[in-house]
């Protein structure tokens, strides 16, 4: 089969085509045929050579996938061949046909394309898993976005919104608010022109705050927050070492956190997906929740799709066609 591969850590031109066996699914497993694959922060990092897979795991990038099942494992009900899905993968999604556990693919949800669903379950899972999953949401709760207008972003605005918080987000230009107030957004913060602090503290505080910035941001979100706050730490696009005053967190009584998805174990994926399904699924045939693509382009075309990704200006995300 065809595959993207790298033959060493860099930049989006180390990124070419490559040929592998076809894969045979365990006995948990499915294979998949790949009609679509998105493209997500962490194949950036991986590509540059700090993220590597885990054991056992394939060393191709792409972390979610949609197509059609092909053959099935005999360790599990869930799935047959012709099945259409989408699914989380722990690597091995820029090819042709991947082999991925069956209790992490969901069904393409009512009113979204096959090809867009393979822009789903990375941030879906991700967002779910670290703000909503048995968690206590404040009714009306606050609610902030860090980057409002990216795949984790946009998806983390949607949720909000359909769970009944107030959405605020940070954004960089005009045509970034515009995309997230169409997603739901209450807020939007120009962070070129605007202080989030402020504003934050005007609106009495975030209840939840969801950032991948790191750097300054990170006292900047304790000063945002209000008392019993939870602050999630997805990323460090700014920088990971930072100095801050632990008082105000003591004192507010806030909750710090942060976690990779990739690295969580087998059973809790599956926990997720059943949650998924059950809870988030059905808000898209409501049409409380939407499929976002940016851009589709060809899977020869992967290095095309990482300069993108790495220009910052995508609003969405972006799928690379098998």
């Amino acid at each position: 089969m065809t595959v993207v591969e790298m033959k060493e850590p860099g930049g989006p031109e180390v990124l070419a085509p490559g040929s592998r066996p076809l894969p045979t699914p365990g006995p948990d497993e499915v294979v998949i045929r790949v009609v679509a694959a998105g493209v997500n922060g962490p194949d950036m990092v991986q590509r540059r050579g700090h993220y590597p897979p885990p054991k056992g795991a394939s060393d191709l990038l792409g972390l979610e996938v949609s197509g059609q099942v092909v053959a099935a494992g005999a360790g599990q009900s869930l799935w047959s061949p012709g099945d259409m899905v989408c699914a989380l993968t722990n690597g091995g999604g820029y090819a042709e046909y991947v082999a991925v556990r069956a209790d992490h693919c969901l069904p393409i949800p009512d009113g979204v394309s096959v090809v867009d669903a393979a822009g789903l379950p990375e941030t879906f899972f991700t967002v779910w898993s670290n703000v909503f999953l048995d968690q206590a949401i404040p009714e009306a709760g606050n609610f902030l976005v860090h980057g409002g207008s990216g795949g984790i972003g946009s998806t983390a605005v949607q949720l909000g919104a359909a769970m009944g918080l107030n959405v605020y987000t940070t954004v960089d230009s005009e045509a970034s608010a515009s995309f997230a107030t169409s997603l739901g957004a209450t807020r939007t913060i120009d962070y070129k022109s605007e202080d989030f602090v402020p504003i934050c503290r005007e609106a009495g505080g975030m209840d939840i705050i969801l950032d991948i910035i790191g750097g300054d941001y990170v006292a900047r979100n304790i000063k945002a927050s209000r008392h019993d706050a939870r602050i999630i730490q997805l990323a460090f696009n700014a920088g990971s070492k930072v100095e801050i005053d632990l008082m105000p967190v003591m004192l507010k009584r806030i909750s710090y956190t942060g976690s990779t998805l990739r690295s969580r174990s087998d059973a809790f994926k599956g926990h997720v997906a059943e949650s998924l399904r059950e809870t988030v699924w059905p808000l898209f045939a409501s049409g409380a929740l939407r499929s976002v693509t940016h851009a589709t382009l060809p899977l020869a075309q992967a290095a095309a799709a990482h300069e993108m990704m790495e220009a910052a200006q995508q609003h969405g995300k972006i799928l690379l066609t098998a």
